[in-house]
């Protein structure tokens, strides 16, 4: 059986399935993976290429989910959107917009799929909104037996809860539909400032708009800033005012990010968040001045879904940046990740970490449910995730 190479987008992570398939439909899904399953094969799907884990390394079946894209239906009395589980972000908002409705919240990247970002937890940032996990509110996926199968809170809600935060161990995602809300417009600025005097207005910061996030450079240890406040104002740019704009919500919130790299992501309690950032600050200062990239600073509000990192406790998100291979990044995200372990950090299921399973464990309070769960549904594991053997 030959086999074929796939890397994702960074070239971090390699992978040799012995089969690639691209169905377009539900129904055309279940029959490759009833024939993957009937031949003993591992089944694991690939968005858009994005996460920097081994979330979608298999040697059996990797599925490309880009065939199943699309609106499929919006929902303005229940205020939900079902889009085909392989949609890229960047391609809902004109179509949720002639709809009259947007995403809650979305992160700054929009070419992961869907089902990518539902499947680690994929975030933005607002200390009073949450990741797109906690917008899933039901999904139709195909089981490990090649049965497809709906869910959610009122249908299969234990299969449903863990298909929020599913990291592609329980089933193939072929529909997700979403919380959405009127559409809305949002006010960006953007700004640098000396980073002693954003850590000492950090939570005015936080608390004055809907976003806030800063981007912190070694080099020169100063801040890029960015707010993102909801507006009634008119699209357009802001006169007399450079670095400012308006727009709907789903053409300001995405960010140009072409350069390759590799990253680390982790959740910390919001209250430890200024001192680890501040820990990560000092060890990029005094040991690694030669990592050029930025350290991101987000927050987060804590959600109720199992394997989110955000689970049960407001969030503030850090991310370190390394250059992709060939460089070697296990030094510098070494060195990160015992900083952040000290803070009790979470890591971002779609990025770097070196986490052996029962840390994990320790560290996500539902960790027992979701696996009890999952393996009831995929009792061959078919489905298990090489993230929590390998790195």
């Amino acid at each position: 059986m030959s086999q074929i190479g796939w890397q994702n987008w960074s070239g971090r992570v390699l992978t040799t399935p012995a089969r690639l398939a691209q169905p377009h439909d539900a129904a055309e899904l279940a029959e490759v993976v009833r024939a993957a399953a009937g031949d003993g094969l591992s089944i694991k799907a690939v968005g858009a290429t994005h996460s920097h884990s081994p979330v979608a390394t298999t040697d059996g079946l990797l599925v490309d989910t880009s065939g199943l894209a699309g609106l499929v239906s919006v929902d303005t009395g229940a205020m939900t959107a079902t889009v085909g589980a392989g949609s890229l972000i960047s391609s809902l908002g004109d179509d949720l917009l002639s709809a009259g409705v947007g995403l809650v919240n979305q992160g700054d990247i929009d070419v992961q799929s869907v089902a990518g970002a539902c499947a680690t937890a994929t975030h933005g940032t607002g200390h009073a909104l949450q990741s797109m996990s906690a917008a899933l509110v039901g999904a139709q996926l195909v089981s490990g037996t090649g049965e497809v199968v709906s869910c959610s809170a009122g249908e299969n809600p234990d299969l449903w809860a863990v298909a929020r935060t599913s990291l592609g161990a329980v089933g193939l995602l072929t529909e997700v539909t979403l919380a959405v809300r009127p559409a809305y417009r949002l006010h960006e600025r953007l700004w640098r400032q000396d980073t002693e005097a954003v850590l000492a207005q950090l939570d005015e910061l936080v608390a004055a708009t809907r976003h806030f996030e800063f981007f912190w450079f070694g080099a020169g240890d100063w801040c890029a800033c960015k707010s993102l406040a909801e507006t009634d104002e008119a699209p357009g740019p802001i006169e007399g005012r450079r670095h400012e704009r308006v727009d709907w919500s789903h053409r300001i919130f995405p960010s140009l990010r072409d350069e390759r790299h590799t990253e680390m992501e982790y959740a910390v309690p919001a209250e430890a968040g200024p001192e680890c950032f501040g820990e990560i600050r000092r060890m990029l200062l005094d040991r690694f001045a030669e990592v050029a990239w930025p350290v991101e600073y987000r927050t987060l509000a804590k959600d109720d879904v199992w394997m989110s990192p955000a689970y049960g406790r407001e969030t503030v998100t850090i991310s370190v940046h390394h250059d992709p291979p060939p460089a070697d990044d296990r030094r510098f995200f070494g060195a990160a990740e015992e900083v952040f372990a000290a803070y009790d950090g979470r890591p971002h299921w779609g990025k770097v970490h070196f986490r052996p399973p029962q840390e994990l464990a320790r560290l996500h309070t539902c960790w027992d449910q979701w696996w009890a769960v999952r393996d009831s549904w995929d009792p061959e594991g078919r489905f298990l995730p090489a993230l929590f053997t390998s790195t």
